[in-house]
């Protein structure tokens, strides 16, 4: 069995493919760009970061969120079950950001190496 049947050999990354990725890896979902940059583990790890970080913040604003409905209905609210879940929340996601900015940056600079190179085939 030849080895292209298993994995397509890969292009080498263009400049606007790594810009590309780095911008929906920054502006957009981290890890996303980094899975579209050919990085699969380094992106999934963070996109798995990130998702964890943003559930965590939705966590965090849920019970903030039921705490001003019992305020208005007049019971009385006590402390919030799980306080550190926002900022928790925040860095984690801050981590996974941090992370993708990494990649990305790595990303650019491959592909200003490939900038010469031909792509194979």
């Amino acid at each position: 069995m030849r080895m292209s049947l298993i994995r397509p050999p890969r292009q080498p990354l263009s400049r606007a493919k790594a810009r590309n990725c780095a911008l929906i890896n920054q502006l957009g979902t981290p890890g996303l760009g980094s899975v579209m940059g050919g990085r699969i583990w380094v992106g999934i790890g963070q996109l798995t970061l990130a998702v964890a970080g943003f559930l965590m913040v939705a966590g965090w604003f849920i019970q903030l969120c039921f705490d001003a409905f019992r305020f208005l209905k007049g019971i009385a609210a006590g402390p919030l079950p799980f306080p550190w879940l926002g900022p928790a929340g925040a860095i984690t996601f801050l981590a996974a950001w941090l992370w993708s900015l990494v990649t990305s940056l790595s990303l650019l600079r491959e592909a200003r190496r490939n900038d010469g190179v031909k792509p194979a085939g």
